[in-house]
């Protein structure tokens, strides 16, 4: 039986510490630890009512394709590693220490993509506020492998003047791992710099009132548009009651299912609906508000979330400009920073990774080009360095930088330029 990502690493170490383990029995397990009471109680629950867990928000549809979203631009912008040079950087491609292969393809023996990674990665830290990986090396210091590690199952710690990671598989011994040997993507540190606030636990009631709006609107429609109802009914006995109960019943489902519009009712009985009505209690508002909810929870404009309410034309461009700039970009900032320290170390100046995130920005192709235009005449680019931003070959002469030959010093406008002196007579 091949062997998990943790039994693998030579550098594992295995520890049957109880100090690490995230229990409220510990006494050394702090009662505000967020992962502690996830673990006593299973799931955050909402003043809504429904009970708030990674399943059940990512049931909201407007969390579900925010998610999304988010996720699948972080996993699908090109990832490069770069190395400081004499003129700029330049891009690292090959070399006995090389990331490129592993950033761009596979990133451990499991033949898990860069793609899937980093789509999981965000998706954990949009859930659960940290996606965390395990960075393996060989004995001669190289990145070999990057395995996931489930945040609930993860725990910080700083013992005797050392922090590092705790992972505790279910049946499993507990494994730490340093510091410098874990990518710690974090959404939001707390004050004491080991513990993260969980999203659903700091938001589980405003994404506890989607649920309740999803299981409302589902059960409401799957009674065939029925709401609740109280029998009045003149049977005295509750035995009685029960059966004029289970007779209406049966009565609406064959209602519902055969299309009818009449429904019989014995004599004297008389039904009267309980709480309100879908428009009365403004269902559709509400399932609204719980969409812009969420485009504030993750810093999305609410037009990548479906909202049409007050997209329009002109804005929807900005919109997704927006969505770069605040919502992509500050994570992806924090995750390079990350990357470069755990890969390269803290005092590292040579290499980098970096995400590239050009492609979001470009835009519609008429204002592309025009700003590429503005580039190149203006000697900001070369025509290659233009030609390779939209994935086109370069051209002969086009390492040049070019400038319009009209643009002058200010002090030599209007001056007339004198005439060249003839040639020499032969």
């Amino acid at each position: 039986m091949r062997l998990g990502p943790f039994e693998i690493s030579r550098r594992a170490r295995e520890t049957v510490s109880r100090e690490a383990r995230s229990s409220l029995e510990n006494p050394s397990v702090s009662l505000s630890d967020p992962a502690a009471w996830r673990s006593f109680l299973g799931e955050w629950m909402s003043k809504a009512g429904p009970a708030v867990n990674v399943q059940s928000a990512l049931g909201v549809p407007a969390f579900w394709c925010g998610v999304n979203v988010l996720a699948g631009l972080f996993a699908t912008v090109p990832f490069h590693e770069f190395e400081h040079g004499a003129d700029g950087r330049d891009r690292v491609t090959e070399g006995p220490n090389s990331l490129s292969g592993m950033l761009g393809g596979t990133v451990n023996d499991d033949y898990l993509t860069s793609h899937d990674w980093r789509f999981g990665r965000m998706v954990e830290l949009l859930t659960t506020g940290a996606g965390r990986t395990y960075v393996e090396r060989t004995k001669a210091g190289k990145v070999a492998n990057l395995w996931p590690l489930e945040t609930s199952k993860t725990t910080k710690f700083r013992k005797n003047g050392r922090t590092g990671f705790s992972y505790k598989a279910r049946g499993q011994r507990a494994i730490e791992y340093d510091v410098a040997e874990v990518i710690d993507f974090t959404w939001m540190y707390a004050s004491d710099g080991l513990t993260h606030y969980d999203p659903l636990q700091r938001l589980k009631n405003s994404l506890g009132l989607g649920i309740a709006l999803e299981e409302y609107a589902s059960k409401y429609f799957a009674n065939g548009g029925v709401p609740p109802l109280a029998l009045m009914t003149p049977v005295g006995s509750p035995q009685a009651s029960a059966r004029a109960k289970s007779d209406i019943d049966q009565l609406i489902r064959e209602a519902n299912n055969g299309g009818d519009q009449t429904l019989i009712m014995p004599v004297g009985s008389e039904l009267k609906p309980i709480g309100f009505d879908p428009e009365k209690g403004q269902l559709v508002e509400a399932q609204r508000f719980v969409v812009e909810q969420v485009a504030r929870i993750l810093n999305l404009p609410p037009v990548m979330l479906h909202d049409l309410t007050n997209g329009t034309f002109s804005n929807t461009e900005q919109q997704d400009l927006a969505l770069t700039k605040h919502g992509l970009q500050p994570r992806v900032a924090r995750f390079e920073a990350e990357c470069n320290a755990k890969f390269y170390g803290p005092r590292n100046m040579q290499r980098f990774v970096e995400l590239n995130l050009d492609g979001l920005m470009r835009g519609d192709f008429t204002s592309r080009m025009a700003g590429m235009a503005q580039a190149v005449q203006n000697g900001l680019l070369m025509p290659n360095e233009g030609r390779a931003l939209e994935n086109r070959p370069p051209v002969e002469g086009g390492d040049r930088a070019y400038i319009q030959g009209a643009t002058v010093p200010l002090v030599d406008a209007g001056k007339v330029a004198p005439k060249p002196a003839p040639p020499p007579a032969a």
